[in-house]
């Protein structure tokens, strides 16, 4: 690709605007450190909802979904699709307990909810792993997507990519804090969604395309359009469809779709002025995340299949490109190829942007856990607020230049990283019980992630050292969930529960309710303590339960709407966007039986 004037100056602009918010608001987020971490906790609910949307848009996103519509169609996007359940489950019923319990980071939790030293050790071990290992290896994956960025479209070196971007990046991350991260993720976002529609709208406009008609209508095309996986081929929509709906969502931890919140989604919450400022940012992250943002990179990825039938098309159109890196998921920077001058500029400013916006919030996100949950906690207690911030600064840098280095030789630690990423499987229904079952402890906790690594590193070697077949990953999903549950249940069952002194004060503070704490209410009551001060209030999880189904409900109909709509199916394009209008008017009568404090 040849840049011209026009496109670097859109690039270059991009890159000052950046910059300048950081350094527009560096003095209001050196105030303190719950300034720097969570921007005074008074941030609006839009800005909070763009920003997770913002985050979770990276630069190989589009890759990815290419990847998965080339390979199993659009239907195959249902692998990510299903994470709509546990994000409308942290809407109605986890966002507004998130921010009622008034802590800096979500591992805070392990100590306000467990006692005696093990709550500490989980609290501090999850800080480093999470906020240095794993968010390292995060952060170097992404960096990849950045580095084909830079090869094919900037003719950058890897070394160069990363140099320039991380630079501007950790510039405005370490001035902004959070503050200027959110700030920073809105513009980003704006830039990203115009160059994500833009490019769609040209490419279906290519000659090779023929528009929506050409495109919907072409041979090679049609098989791929489906919403929903073929019934008739068993294998695939069970894996497809049924594992995401029926397993995935709630017994995977996934960095954005942690079942319960967690993460830099629930640092979004806790940011937020209310609980219903919390909820409402979330309920608009998954509205724009499932409803609003995929269709483009789908109609783009549709149209590489007729541009790019196969692989060996795409390595013949570049063949300068290293052959191991021109895979389906190439096709989508591929197909960019074919933008103007001037919006080329654009577009990749997008995926800067992208790349940008995911790397910021991790740094600011890792950092808190280094800082708050492993450097004041254990080293330092008494440390002042500057130099908790200073600190909280320092560890940004050293994460942004660990993980530079960690991806121009993540060749080597591909394996390593792939078994990281699966020590949370298995894990998920512990964070959606705990916070409703008094009996869950921190050695529920333990084991459940010493069982869910050992599952997975089992299932990375057992191949390899004994040579027997290889399960398909949705038969490693089911007996991963089943081994790592059936270990927690048991040592739950046969360990005691948190002392009295902390179920009372967790309850009081966060008022969970429910007959899962119906036990330690009754045994305060008999000590005179009385935790439920309004007993004619009703528990609203049922109610929150109903507004979580009508709100998947909605957007799944507002996904397909958007698809039958673009296909030319208009009789299902008007049933879906009626029942995304019902949907919508239920959900709003629901609304109001969620109790908010």
């Amino acid at each position: 690709m040849i840049l011209n004037s026009s496109d670097w100056a859109i690039i270059i602009a991009f890159f000052a605007v950046s910059v300048m918010i950081g350094l527009l608001v560096s003095r209001k987020a050196g105030k303190s450190y719950s300034e720097f971490f969570l921007s005074g906790r008074n941030m609006p609910w839009w800005l909070l909802g763009v920003s997770m949307v913002a985050t979770t848009f990276s630069c190989d996103t589009p890759n990815l979904v290419t990847d998965i519509v080339r390979q199993h169609g659009v239907a195959g996007n249902w692998a990510w699709w299903a994470f709509l359940l546990t994000g409308m489950l942290t809407v109605f019923i986890y966002a507004k307990l998130w921010r009622r319990s008034g802590i800096l980071t979500d591992l805070e939790f392990y100590e306000i909810r467990y006692s005696g030293k093990m709550a500490a050790f989980v609290r501090g071990f999850r800080a480093l792993y999470l906020g240095f290992f794993f968010n390292i290896m995060v952060m170097a994956t992404v960096s990849l997507a950045m580095i084909k960025i830079g090869e094919v479209m900037l003719g950058w070196s890897p070394a160069k990519t990363l140099l320039i971007s991380m630079t501007v990046t950790v510039i405005y991350s370490t001035l902004g804090g959070l503050r200027g991260i959110l700030l920073t993720d809105f513009f980003q976002f704006i830039i990203s969604m115009i160059g994500s529609i833009g490019a769609a709208i040209i490419i279906l406009n290519l000659p090779e395309v023929g528009g929506i008609n050409g495109l919907v209508s072409n041979i090679n095309v049609k098989p791929q359009l489906h919403l929903i996986p073929d019934i008739n081929n068993m294998d695939t929509f069970i894996t497809i469809l049924i594992l995401p709906i029926a397993v995935q969502w709630w017994s995977v931890w996934y960095p954005g779709a942690e079942p319960g919140g967690g993460g830099y989604i629930a640092q979004r919450m806790l940011s937020a002025k209310s609980e219903k400022g919390a909820v409402k940012a979330t309920l608009f992250f998954n509205l724009a995340h499932y409803a609003l943002r995929p269709w483009p990179w789908i109609l783009v990825a549709l149209a590489s299949i007729i541009v790019f039938p196969d692989i060996a098309s795409l390595r013949a159109a570049f063949p300068n490109a290293d052959p191991q890196f021109v895979q389906n998921d190439f096709a989508y920077p591929a197909m960019l190829s074919y933008l103007p001058n001037g919006f080329l500029g654009l577009v990749v400013a997008s995926l800067i942007a992208a790349f940008m916006s995911t790397i910021s919030t991790h740094l600011n996100w890792g950092s808190s856990y280094v800082i708050n949950d492993f450097y004041k906690r254990f080293l330092k207690p008494n440390a002042s607020e500057r130099n908790l911030v200073l600190m909280g600064r320092l560890t940004t840098v050293f994460l942004v230049v660990v993980a530079t280095l960690f991806a121009l030789l993540l060749n080597n630690a591909l394996q390593a990283f792939n078994i990281l990423l699966q020590i949370g499987a298995g894990t998920g229904l512990i964070f959606i019980l705990r916070w409703f079952w008094y009996r869950i402890n921190a050695y529920s906790e333990i084991t459940a992630m010493i069982a869910s690594f050992l599952v997975a590193l089992y299932f990375q070697l057992v191949h390899q050292l004994t040579g027997l077949p290889e399960l398909s990953s949705g038969w490693q999903l089911v007996t991963g969930v089943a081994v790592t549950t059936i270990c927690w249940l048991t040592v739950t069952l046969l360990t005691k529960p948190a002392d009295k002194k902390t179920l009372f004060s967790f309850y009081e503070l966060v008022h969970p309710g429910g007959p899962g704490w119906r036990k330690v209410v009754a045994i305060a009551r008999e000590e005179n303590i009385i935790l439920e001060k309004d007993t004619s209030a009703k528990w609203d999880v049922p109610a929150g339960i109903l507004c979580m189904l009508l709100g998947c409900l909605m957007i799944y109909s507002m996904l397909f709407a958007t698809g039958h709509w673009i296909y030319g199916n208009f009789e299902w394009a008007v049933v879906s966007t009626a029942m995304a209008l019902i949907s919508m008017w239920l959900l709003s009568r629901a609304w109001r039986r969620l109790r908010f404090r």
